[in-house]
């Protein structure tokens, strides 16, 4: 049976993707990490949320501190957030969307031929970005 993914918020899906730019890290590394990070005991509970969710695992003590690692893929939890994205505020449809990204002058010419090119199968998304 696979395992659901876990409902996250947006700092946590913050702090999870810095697990997946690192395999793992410690609870300082993540805080020191972040831009415009909350207090080290936010991060720290925060990080103890993921842990209690499923999303990371202690896998051994580095001093004093422990070290994490994500235990669900970011693929997964990538596209889910975009289908609640599109679902929210396009009633699930990426057209407008892709509309609204070229009207704000956020797509380039290599943006539309990649998604060009997934659209007619040839490639293969990362989803980490």
């Amino acid at each position: 049976m696979t395992k659901s993914l876990p409902n996250l918020s947006r700092f946590e899906l913050q702090c999870l993707r810095m697990f997946w730019e690192q395999d793992e890290a410690t609870v300082r590394e993540i805080h020191d990490k972040l831009k415009t990070a909350p207090s080290y005991s936010t991060v720290r509970k925060i990080v103890e949320r993921l842990e209690d969710k499923g999303a990371v695992e202690r896998v051994r003590r580095d001093g004093k501190a422990w070290v994490y690692r994500s235990v669900i893929a970011p693929t997964p939890v990538i596209q889910r957030e975009i289908r609640r994205f599109l679902d929210g505020l396009f009633n699930g449809s990426a057209a407008p969307l892709v509309v609204h990204l070229a009207e704000m002058e956020a797509l380039t010419l290599e943006d539309l031929k990649e998604i060009e090119k997934a659209a007619a199968g040839g490639g293969e998304e990362e989803g980490t970005s």
